[in-house]
């Protein structure tokens, strides 16, 4: 069984911490949605990290996003890691959330990730949707203002 959305906050305030921290990220903003998802966002140095928990599927995953002017990128830190060459390849973290044990495991290798790809994705933000790109981000346009 899947832990809660309680849990679930209480575990990604208390593992996102000391990397928020250190990062100068602000967060988490919290908000479950009507669809069958938790999500926590963490904000800095332009960059977004919303850590998602699908509550039917038990996965829990830390994406990366990044707004330019007319475009919003969103990739898994995991994707963004082996695309920057920080790791050697896929694989090296979990995502399953079924427990409170693979939930822990998985946040806390995933938060690795982030304080690894954040010195990338921070900053410049051409650089950083290039970087994205580089790793299949998705990609939306933004609407166009009249």
């Amino acid at each position: 069984m899947v832990p809660g959305v309680r849990v679930f906050f209480t575990e990604v305030r208390a593992t996102c911490a000391d990397a928020a921290a250190r990062l100068g990220l602000d967060g988490p903003d919290e908000r479950a949605s009507d669809r069958p998802l938790a999500v926590a966002a963490y904000t800095g140095s332009g960059v977004t990290y919303e850590v998602v928990l699908g509550l039917w599927d038990g996965h829990v995953e830390i994406h990366a996003c990044r707004e330019t002017e007319s475009t919003l990128c969103k990739v898994s830190v995991e994707r963004l890691a082996v695309a920057a060459g920080v790791v050697d390849r896929r694989g090296r973290v979990s995502f399953g959330a079924r427990s409170l044990r693979q939930m822990r495991k998985s946040l806390a290798g995933q938060v690795r990730y982030v304080e690894l790809v954040h010195p990338l994705v921070a900053g410049d933000a051409d650089a950083a949707v290039e970087l994205m790109r580089g790793a299949d981000a998705r990609e939306w346009s933004k609407p166009t203002v009249r």
